[in-house]
């Protein structure tokens, strides 16, 4: 969905712009964000445009879909619902954005144009948690080893460490150098 932010201050400065659209994503998302999605599901955006103000736009959608990322410790493919709500405000002029609180989405569209599936799609790319991880490693499925390496817990870290902690002999005698100084 795309809508001319002059037409929109013309035709909507009354009444808002209602709309429920099923948005395709895939391809965009996989494309800016392939590592971060595997899959989307057709995204659903229901709301309204309405302008406020000076002429400002403001966007308010509620945003469902079925997004499939990858475990953050496996990286095996992990569904994840979203469903969320965004507003964001669009004006013309960068010094409109003074008007507005620093915890406010404001966008300043130079061309004319309000390019809502991309801020769909970059919302969506938000609600991806940091630490993922599947049903599988949520029920303490072994972590993740191959050949001269694995992954340990934090809590584990300084035993594994300790079983690795070998001294070079080239370097055993340097020891010698520092006696008064504990074994690290």
């Amino acid at each position: 969905m795309k809508w001319s932010l002059t037409e929109l201050r013309k035709n909507h400065r009354s009444e808002p712009l209602q709309f429920d659209q099923t948005l395709e994503l895939k391809a965009d998302l996989m494309e800016r964000y392939g590592d971060e999605v595997l899959d989307l599901s057709p995204v659903q955006v229901k709301g309204l445009v309405s302008v406020v103000g000076e002429g400002d736009v403001v966007v308010v959608a509620q945003v469902k879909a079925d997004l499939t990322v990858p475990s953050s410790r496996s990286l095996a493919p992990v569904d994840l619902p979203v469903d969320f709500k965004m507003t964001e405000y669009y004006v013309s002029d960068p010094a409109a954005t003074q008007r507005f609180e620093k915890t406010d989405v404001v966008m300043v569209i130079t061309d004319d144009v309000i390019d809502f599936d991309k801020a769909v799609g970059d919302n969506i790319i938000l609600q991806i948690p940091m630490h993922i991880l599947s049903d599988a490693e949520k029920q303490g499925a072994a972590m993740p080893e191959g050949q001269d390496w694995q992954v340990v817990k934090e809590a584990d870290l300084a035993k594994v460490e300790a079983e690795h902690q070998t001294v070079d002999p080239r370097l055993a005698k340097l020891k010698d150098f520092f006696p008064d100084q504990d074994d690290k």
